[in-house]
């Protein structure tokens, strides 16, 4: 990864039954980090002894720990409780709040939900990923201490709302992500989906803006090692 330019990549957990794997994975090569978090889509899957664990296992690796996350709210799929998913959430939000870390947040089709979340609890600082909302709804998050992830969606033509956004805000407020094996870019469509694909996202996000990949390159590397404490 390091010949395409990818120096270090975040690796988010979804349930509790993957921190273990990802600690190892993390801890064995360097530019590896990771986040903990109980991710809404696997809602089923968590208990409310995960969230005391979760408490357990920061508190545990504070300095392995770079983020709380994956976490959020879904309000695609009809089948997720949303009340469920919102006391999971807002008790993520806590530990985020009460360790001093940032939060990687899944956001579909519930961003004035997380918005109401993030405003209520307070003090937070984090990324809304794979960010699919109105300009409106950008410039409030931004305006809460929060990134937005830009990947593989903003390479399609067809995603004029989200294009205009990410050519719109301020450059050092936008993070650069593939959220691998999801999302592939345009040119990938139909294949499982790499960080190798990284540097296409970077490519794809200079050209909205008129400018050149090394600036963007530069500046969302800034932005991630600012807000994850990556040296």
């Amino acid at each position: 990864m390091q010949t395409l330019g990818v120096s270090d990549l975040i690796i988010p957990a979804i349930t509790q039954a993957s921190w273990d794997a990802i600690q190892t994975l993390c801890t064995s090569q360097a530019g590896l980090h990771a986040a903990y978090g109980l991710h809404p889509l696997y809602l089923a899957e968590h208990t409310q002894q995960h969230l005391t664990i979760l408490a357990d296992f920061i508190q545990g690796n504070r300095l392995q720990v770079i983020a709380v996350g994956e976490c959020g709210l879904d309000f695609f799929l009809p089948d997720l409780d949303v009340q469920r998913q919102t006391e999971f959430f807002n008790a993520q939000l806590k530990l985020a709040k009460q360790f001093d870390l940032p939060v990687i947040i899944h956001a579909r089709r519930s961003v004035d939900a997380v918005l109401s979340c993030i405003r209520r609890v307070g003090g937070l600082r984090g990324v809304v990923h794979s960010f699919a909302g109105s300009l409106q709804q950008a410039e409030q998050l931004i305006a809460q201490g929060f990134y937005l992830g830009a990947g593989g969606t903003l390479t399609y033509e067809r995603a004029h709302r989200l294009r205009y956004v990410l050519k719109t805000v301020p450059l050092e407020f936008l993070l650069l992500e593939t959220d691998a094996p999801d999302q592939p870019d345009s040119q990938w469509r139909g294949q499982r989906n790499t960080p190798l694909r990284l540097p296409v996202i970077a490519e794809a996000l200079a050209e909205l803006r008129s400018c050149s990949v090394e600036s963007i390159a530069k500046v969302t590397t800034t932005n991630a090692q600012n807000l994850f404490g990556i040296n």
